[in-house]
């Protein structure tokens, strides 16, 4: 629930962008440097978080996160500059970045707990969540404003936290449970083989995150702005890209056991980069569409493959190094996003997400080779 409730709220965010730039009267480059607000509370956040959550455990960490994300999630449409959206933002990222590192970290433990590999589940719980916030969002953007909207946002995300947070703080997993059913932390320190590994899906994971994130923030503008779409198919462009995404990732486990980790790595880079550049160049807004599904279905699994890989090689310390890399690139990817667009067009800076989605392909054929037989 905490897992669809992110994806819901970050999607009920992003729909609302266009409406808060005009809102603001910021330009594309003015709005990219306050989505950075975003990007520095969240990397900021996600230092301090596992030591949080070593010290208070990530289910408790989870649940204040649970609370502070829907009452940050309303400020955005309370402001009426650039800078002022920017500082808010701070806020925003934040608790975002807390929550990503609090749920997955709790994931993790139950993963090893279960000993069964459900953590496709989960990150298919996110874009089940997105896609329902994007839904929403688009049914809505004609009709409420996005004070009224983000608003009504906060409260729904407060309410699932309420519902949720209690059993959650009831049933903490015993550390013995998961020392028990899982693999244990590396004691020694990772060789430098081993760290570069980990490095090296961490930056699959980049590369991956950051077509996620820009297709977050520039989708919808790019619709509407760019193809002339109205404003409710505009905010349907990431619902669809998560509707692909969350069947790719429910999908994922067959996926893999038929191609193998390596393969699906590299089909869905091709995959999502032959789809981003169709996405980003059509001209029209149907042709745009389908390309952002195609997108979907290629980044399905590419985060949760580098980052489980990343795991086998180093335990627990790999999926942290992997996951915060990855974030990195969600939160990083629309800013850049926005310079690329002041200097050249929305349209030619989208083509990035296939660049970088072409590269994920390429490292994760190179990583054909790593094994668990790495030195620790």
């Amino acid at each position: 629930m905490f897992f669809a409730l992110d994806g819901f709220l970050f999607a009920g965010w992003v729909v609302r962008i266009p409406a808060i730039k005009q809102q603001t009267g910021a330009s594309a480059s003015t709005l990219g440097l306050a989505l950075l607000g975003v990007s520095a509370g969240a990397v900021i956040t996600m230092m301090l978080t596992g030591r949080l959550c070593r010290r208070y455990g990530s289910h408790a960490v989870t649940v204040a996160c649970g609370v502070l994300l829907p009452l940050s999630i309303a400020l955005p449409a309370q402001t009426h500059s650039a800078l002022s959206l920017g500082l808010v933002l701070l806020v925003f990222g934040a608790a975002y970045g807390g929550m990503n590192v609090a749920m997955n970290s709790a994931a993790v433990d139950l993963v090893a707990a279960l000993r069964r590999p459900v953590m496709p589940s989960f990150h298919a719980a996110f874009s089940l969540g997105g896609m329902v916030g994007a839904g929403l969002g688009g049914l809505v953007a004609g009709g409420l404003s996005a004070s009224t909207h983000l608003f009504l946002l906060a409260g729904i995300g407060l309410l699932v936290t309420a519902f949720a947070g209690p059993s959650l703080l009831r049933h903490r997993l015993a550390p013995a449970a998961v020392e028990a059913a899982g693999p244990q932390e590396p004691k020694q320190r990772l060789s430098p083989r081993a760290r570069r590994i980990v490095v090296l899906f961490g930056v699959i994971a980049l590369c991956t995150a950051y077509g996620e994130g820009a297709l977050a923030d520039w989708g919808a503008l790019h619709l509407e702005q760019d193809l002339g779409a109205h404003p409710g198919l505009a905010a349907a462009g990431y619902a669809l890209f998560a509707l692909t995404m969350t069947a790719g990732r429910l999908t994922g486990t067959l996926l893999l056991e038929r191609l193998g980790q390596t393969r699906t790595l590299v089909l869905g880079g091709a995959t999502a980069a032959a789809g981003m550049l169709l996405g980003s160049l059509a001209p029209t807004a149907w042709l745009a569409l389908a390309g952002f599904a195609v997108t979907g279905l290629g980044l399905a699994n590419i985060f949760p493959v580098a980052v489980g890989r990343a795991g086998e090689l180093a335990g627990p310390s790999g999926v942290a190094a992997a996951s915060t890399l990855g974030y990195g690139g969600m939160l990083l990817g629309p800013p850049a996003i926005g310079f690329l667009a002041d200097w050249f067009s929305l349209p030619v800076a989208l083509t990035t997400v296939a660049l970088l989605a072409a590269g994920a392909a390429v490292l994760g054929y190179t990583a054909r080779n790593a094994t668990t037989s790495a030195p620790v």
